[in-house]
């Protein structure tokens, strides 16, 4: 009989939104006439903007024609969408980014889970807590980590990310290899501001580790003073790769197209001692088990740079912005710490007793989904986390029956 990766055995029971999904089957099934509103999973709610769905279109009749038709594209990405989030993501914010250094693929919770394949298999990992699942699962499935006990893994360096600070973790106090920062952050919904940036690509550079910095959620900060992307900081080429998806700030979640950007300074070491290349490898990897994202995906996809598709993103952005605002100004008044819902599609709020506890209370009492704090991580205990992918309709009538479980 095969023999199983036995990595997998050290994964806990179930995976968060797995679990979620069983406790709200058991309350429909046993409340048939109420009415649910999900505030749990970040998945949006709007329909594609018209730009993109009219690019999509076009692209479709385009392959409808001998003359237009494609087959497989370029595994990397066709060159007119690494072209235009070389130009309209980096270039404009003065980032110094090429094409060929953006790699397209259908999203960033794939990259961010691959992305450790060309690491050793003994490489130190600092993974913050609470933290979005998939960063540290991987790295147990691949073998990174010892055993789970006392709600951690063994093996793992752990960034603690508290009221105390802000939910921003402090550099690691011993040597690590890599290092997974996301901002902002899914799930509390903090940012990073310049300074602390700067602070962690310093420490980079100076240790040898490379940062994996999520920015999926960069099109969400209103504040011009944040960064939007690490290549903001000067050296952060020498250290940092980045993650980005047009998942939530266009609605692709179900249309599936994000990019990762791998500089070609980035270095790691080979077997030999001599430097190896992380793009070249990354490139490897990619081409070898990836054939690229469809042709009318990327379309759709590069149609959101046009002035039209930018002003309907943020138009859209806005719109969910909107219901994060309203969130975190009723908790707010109902005396709840939380931070999240200014640059951030996520409100993170500190509650009395066990999350999963708390859970239960507002599905059965109010009938709202949340997501436990506990199911990030140890450090998440004690919170749960709204999400503003909603209707304005949904978030009011959401507030109204929130209000006795919070305010009470």
């Amino acid at each position: 009989m095969i023999r199983t990766n036995s990595h997998y055995g050290k994964l806990q029971a179930s995976y968060l939104f797995s679990e979620i999904a069983k406790r709200v089957r058991a309350f429909e099934a046993g409340n048939t006439d109420r009415r649910l509103i999900r505030m749990g999973i970040g998945d949006v709610t709007e329909p594609l903007p018209p730009s993109t769905r009219a690019a999509f279109h076009a692209a479709v009749d385009e392959m409808g024609t001998r003359g237009g038709f494609r087959g497989y594209g370029p595994e990397q990405g066709y060159p007119f969408l690494r072209e235009a989030i070389a130009a309209h993501e980096y270039g404009a914010r003065g980032c110094n980014i090429a094409a060929d250094e953006v790699f397209v693929s259908d999203g960033s919770k794939c990259d961010s889970a691959n992305i450790q394949e060309i690491f050793a298999a003994d490489t130190t990992i600092a993974i913050p807590d609470p933290v979005y699942p998939v960063y540290l699962d991987t790295n147990v499935m691949a073998g990174r980590t010892g055993a789970y006990a006392n709600g951690r893994y063994d093996g793992v360096v752990y960034l603690d990310c508290t009221p105390e600070n802000g939910y921003v973790p402090a550099l690691p106090d011993q040597p690590v290899d890599l290092i997974y920062l996301c901002f902002p952050n899914n799930p509390t919904g903090a940012v990073a501001d310049r300074a602390s940036l700067e602070k962690w690509v310093a420490f980079a550079r100076e240790s040898g580790a490379l940062i994996l910095y999520d920015a999926a959620y960069a099109a969400f900060i209103r504040d011009d003073s944040l960064p939007r992307s690490i290549y903001e900081i000067e050296g952060a080429r020498e250290c940092a790769i980045e993650f980005r998806s047009f998942s939530k700030n266009a609605g692709f979640t179900g249309v599936r197209c994000a990019f990762t950007v791998v500089p070609k300074e980035l270095q790691g070491t080979g077997p030999d001692g001599k430097p190896v290349s992380l793009h070249a490898l990354w490139n490897r990897r990619h081409t070898t088990k990836f054939n690229g994202v469809a042709y009318p995906v990327q379309r759709a996809a590069a149609a959101i740079y046009t002035p039209e598709g930018s002003a309907e993103v943020k138009a859209l952005t806005d719109f969910y912005m909107k219901n994060a605002r309203r969130l975190r100004e009723s908790l707010t008044q109902w005396g709840r710490a939380c931070v999240g819902g200014d640059n951030a599609p996520y409100i993170w709020i500190q509650v009395e007793g066990r999350s999963w506890d708390f859970f239960d209370r507002l599905l059965n009492e109010a009938g709202v989904v949340c997501t436990p704090g506990a199911g990030f991580g140890k450090c998440g205990e004690g919170h749960v986390r709204l999400s503003a992918f909603n209707s304005p309709e949904n978030v009011e009538e959401a507030l109204e029956r929130m209000a006795p479980v919070f305010a009470g």
